[in-house]
Formats: structure tokens, C-alpha cells, sequence
């Protein structure tokens, strides 16, 4: 084979395997439909889940712990600050509701080494 014709093969050999590839890929992906901005799917499967205000300010988040541990929710109030969080901690497995004072520290715990919230008496 000559220089001229590897010039004339190679590139369309190429373009022939890269369009062979992409129509496989292309039709093995599924879209949800979404209608008025909802999806609607019978299972969900992520790593982490974050529901943001229309500014960017995440409200309530879902995912695993910082440094180890396991799943946890964090609820968090207009400014963005710790409100309530629910689950593992990085220190321990046991389940636990933590609560958060205005100013982000914990101020209660709800759970088996924790002492419970102060409640108020009627």
C-alpha cells in the first residue's frame, strides 16, 4: 500500500469505527420524559441528593458522612445553616437526630448516647 492510499484509508476506516461506536452508545441511553419539571421513575439510584433554592442554596441534603460513616440527612433552614440532621455520624454507626441551634452548633441529640432534648412541660 502507498503513502497516498494509507493517506486516503486510515482516516476513513476511523471515521467509519467512530461512527459505528457512537450509534451503539447513542441508542443505548434512555431520557426520562419530563413533563412540567417532573420526573416521574420507579427507582432513583445516586450517590448524593441535594434539593437547592432557586438561588443555588441547598435546603436539604442526603448523602454519606464526611470522613467515613454512613448515610445522613441534613435539613438546613433559609440562611443555610444546620437545622436538623438525621442519621450516622463519622464517629459512631448508631442512628441519631441531632439538633442545631441558630448558629449551627448542636444543641441536642436524639439517639441511643445522646441525651435527649430539653421538653418543654404544658
Amino acid at each position: 500500500m502507498t503513502t497516498k492510499e494509507r493517506w486516503t484509508v486510515y482516516p476513513l476506516l476511523l471515521l467509519a469505527i467512530g461512527l459505528a461506536v457512537r450509534g451503539n452508545t447513542v441508542s443505548q441511553v434512555r431520557v426520562p420524559a419530563v413533563a412540567t419539571g417532573t420526573i416521574s421513575a420507579e427507582t432513583v439510584i445516586c450517590k448524593e441528593l441535594a434539593i437547592v433554592t432557586p438561588e443555588g442554596q441547598i435546603m436539604v441534603h442526603a448523602g454519606r458522612v464526611k470522613d467515613g460513616g454512613g448515610g445522613r440527612i441534613e435539613i438546613r433552614d433559609a440562611s443555610g445553616i444546620d437545622a436538623l440532621g438525621l442519621g450516622t455520624s463519622a464517629q459512631s454507626r448508631d442512628g441519631a437526630i441531632e439538633f442545631f441551634g441558630p448558629d449551627g452548633k448542636p444543641i441536642g441529640r436524639l439517639g441511643p448516647h445522646g441525651n435527649p432534648p430539653a421538653q418543654e412541660t404544658p
